[in-house]
Parts: structure tokens; C-alpha cells; sequence
């Protein structure tokens, strides 16, 4: 198996690593043929309007959406909103997922927290029932799904942090800035 992670900005590098320490093959992403051959990619957290304006500058946006109709991608924070449908403002999007995201809805940097979560699918997946211990910086909400898009984790007070679509997965927060493996595990299960 063979993983991408978009490298146009962002936390790509700890992807990888993520990526690596479970033995999967990574290569950073920065044009429409590094997609070729690959199982799966990552949208890495860091600012998703640049995400987007980098993406059309090297003409990424339609290979990116083509290589999503067929295969695995996950989003996590900002590229959550990339994969997203509606941001409510204008931007680039992917718009591949059925889910509308709500940029920085926890606040500024100071308000960056860290809480553990109860996600069934992860626990089914990887057989851990420890919960999950997700790391939120300037974090996005997914403020509603639509179509089959479905809800795999909640904050406490009902926020959406996590959803899915098929083989499409998108996070709020940041795995790969813990030492926890199982996000990664279960998107590989989705890009296998």
C-alpha cells in the first residue's frame, strides 16, 4: 500500500512519519502525476485557503477530485475543509464530501485544547476501547452531513469533529500529533 500526503503547506511531515511508523509507504504530493499509483491520500491540517489557492496554482483541484471519486482521502482540520462542500464564504474546495464546515469555530490559537473522544468505529476497527485523545488547533466544526455522509465523533457539547463518506474521512483535529496510530490505521482499513 501506497499513501500520499499533500505537501503544499501544512503539517505534511508528521503524516508521514505517522505514516511510516506503521510500515506504509508515503510520498509527499505536489503535482497531478506524484498521484499516480497511490492508494490513498492525506489533506494535512495547516491553512486551508492556501491549501486551496496552491492547489489551483499547480493545477491540482480536478486530478485531486478525480483521484477522490476512486480512492481513500482524509482531511484532517484544514483539510477537512478542502474535502468539504460548503465553508460558507468563498475559497477553493474539492467539494467532495456531503458535510458543511465551520473554519476556526473553536477560536484563535490560544483556544487550542486537547479532549478525549468515544468513537465506536475507531474502537470496531482497531480493537481498542480506550478512547481517543484528539489534539484541536484553531480547529474547524463540521456543522452538519448530508447524503451519506455519517457523524463518527462528537465534542461533548454536540459539535461534529469527525465524519465519513464512503472512503472519504474528514477530522477536526489532529492524529497525527499524537503517539496514537488507530485514526491512521482505520483510514488505511478505508483505502485498502
Amino acid at each position: 500500500m501506497k499513501i500520499g500526503v499533500l505537501a503544499l503547506q501544512g503539517d505534511f511531515a508528521e503524516h508521514i512519519a505517522m505514516l511510516r511508523k506503521l510500515n506504509v509507504e508515503a510520498s509527499e504530493v505536489r503535482l497531478p502525476e506524484h498521484l499516480n499509483g497511490l492508494d490513498g491520500l492525506i489533506i494535512p491540517g495547516g491553512e486551508s485557503t492556501t491549501i486551496g489557492k496552491l492547489a489551483v496554482a499547480y493545477n491540482l483541484m480536478e486530478p485531486l477530485k478525480q483521484f477522490g471519486q476512486r480512492h481513500a482521502i482524509w482531511g484532517t482540520c484544514a483539510g477537512a475543509i478542502f474535502l468539504s462542500k460548503d465553508v460558507s464564504r468563498d475559497q477553493p474546495l474539492l467539494g467532495l464530501m456531503d458535510i458543511k464546515v465551520k473554519r476556526n469555530a473553536f477560536g484563535r490559537q490560544i483556544d487550542s485544547f486537547e479532549t478525549d473522544l468515544d468513537i465506536p468505529e475507531l474502537k470496531l476497527a482497531t480493537g481498542s476501547t480506550l478512547p481517543y485523545h484528539a489534539v484541536f488547533i484553531r480547529a474547524p466544526i463540521i456543522e452538519s452531513v448530508s447524503g451519506d455522509a455519517k457523524i463518527l465523533a462528537s465534542v461533548p457539547d454536540g459539535r461534529i469533529v469527525a465524519a465519513q463518506q464512503g472512503h472519504l474521512l474528514a477530522t477536526s483535529f489532529h492524529p497525527e500529533l499524537t503517539g496514537d496510530t488507530r485514526f491512521h490505521e482505520y483510514f488505511l482499513s478505508l483505502a485498502d
